[in-house]
């Protein structure tokens, strides 16, 4: 693999890992910056560029708060500076193995992140691509439009849309993300019919909302849910009209009166804003039923069996959100109807590795450092164990992505959910 390769749009430049094993592009542009007249808008093709972009450095974030000061994340996550915030965010990352070429037809790992719908980005150090790259898996990560940015809805909008519909601008983000791959990754050495699709958190509760919309038919054939998804799993997101009667206490707010003067807040202001309108009001900056990216709610979508019938691995963690039971419950109910429907059986787990360094146990995102293989990025006091249980999470991640099975040489036996077998598989 060069470290320069085309793309529909132009030429991108990327650089070689420190081992050399790896190339990596970051901050690739996959859709037009959504600012000005295109805030609040769904994502648009990006126009096309001469010579080569450098794609050497993360692209900026969309703006959010910092949390740094969280006297948990802010430790385990975030104790390094978060990079650029600003409305022009639509960047994905890519890690492919430096011996790929455009005839590799290698299988693709797209990566949502989590934040509540609130924040993250697709550079946090816990994310990283060459241990996939290392064992013939392309990793990509993205940014996405978050809390206002990503799920302002309004009456007035619609009557911008021929399908009269608003919001939701986060999820077409990640939607356009998985359209670009497709179109592009070919010449980054991967497959686009093998592409899997995971996230966690807020970013499997993406995923769930990715394989429930008739939008993303035929773009994936696996998906991981991590701790947010199932039936019945973190409650059900904001109504259409809550989120309408949101936004407009905060166009009060600001004062203004049109799209066309909201349009022309500055960025920081209108976050701020959004945080302090949102006071109180529970998840507000979230997915919608809009009767066109979403015809119902996830769950009953999964329940009648109106999602997407690929491969699904899902699981929680042992002290995850709403304690033990809650995501375990959920996860089981998601492949208790994979089965009642007579889809492909689901590969269920549930990671409950105690992590050292303090009594957090094994808590919400406690898996994303074995999963990405970046265990020396934090700072705790990790053991053997933690190393060969990093190995097995990866491996086990990676063999999805080549097989729709995590199975492989070197690795527990792990058997799928199954009338006969409906334990999950612990991790720890």
């Amino acid at each position: 693999m060069q470290t320069i390769v085309q793309t529909k749009q132009g030429a991108v430049e990327g650089l070689k890992s420190a081992d050399g094993q790896t190339i990596i592009f970051r901050g690739i542009p996959y859709a037009q910056p959504p600012v000005g007249d295109l805030r609040f808008r769904r994502p648009q093709e990006h126009e096309p560029w001469a010579g080569t972009l450098s794609c050497k450095e993360f692209g900026d974030s969309c703006p959010q708060a910092d949390l740094s000061a969280d006297p948990f994340y802010g430790k385990e996550f975030y104790d390094v500076p978060l990079p650029a915030l600003s409305e022009d965010c639509l960047y994905l990352n890519i890690w492919t193995p430096e011996t790929a070429g455009p005839d590799s037809k290698l299988p693709v790992l797209f990566w949502i992140h989590g934040g509540a719908f609130m924040h993250g980005s697709g550079s946090e150090k816990e994310f990283d691509g060459e241990g996939f790259a290392k064992d013939g898996v392309i990793l990509v990560t993205i940014n996405y439009r978050v809390n206002v940015f990503g799920f302002f809805a309004h009456p007035e909008l619609e009557k911008e849309n021929p399908e009269g519909v608003s919001g939701n601008y986060g999820i077409l983000d990640q939607i356009f993300a998985l359209w670009w791959v497709r179109e592009n990754i070919g010449n980054f050495g991967g497959d686009p019919d093998k592409i899997t699709i995971f996230g966690q958190s807020a970013g499997c509760m993406s995923v769930q909302t990715i394989v429930s919309s008739p939008l993303s038919k035929g773009m994936l054939r696996g998906a991981i849910l991590q701790s947010g998804g199932g039936i019945r799993a973190l409650g059900t997101t904001a109504s259409k009209e809550q989120i309408c009667s949101v936004c407009q206490k905060l166009m009060d707010h600001l004062h203004a009166s049109t799209l066309e003067e909201l349009r022309k807040v500055p960025a920081e202001q209108l976050r701020d804003a959004a945080y302090t309108v949102g006071q109180g009001e529970g998840l507000c900056w979230t997915p919608h039923v809009d009767g066109w990216l979403l015809g119902d709610t996830t769950d009953a979508l999964a329940e009648k069996g109106e999602i997407h019938d690929v491969a699904y691995m899902i699981g929680s963690l042992g002290d995850d959100i709403g304690g033990e039971s809650l995501l375990q419950e959920s996860g089981a109910r998601w492949c208790e109807n994979q089965l009642k429907l007579g889809r492909q059986p689901s590969y269920f787990y549930f990671f409950d590795r105690k992590l050292p360094g303090d009594q957090a146990g094994a808590f919400h995102s406690g898996e994303l450092w074995y999963i990405f293989q970046t265990l020396d990025r934090c700072w705790r006091p990790w053991e053997d164990r933690d190393y060969a249980l990093m190995k097995i999470l990866s491996g086990y991640w990676a063999n999805f992505a080549k097989n729709l099975d995590p199975n492989g040489p070197g690795l527990p036996p792990w058997k799928p959910y199954v009338k006969e077998h409906t334990a999950p598989q612990v991790l720890k």
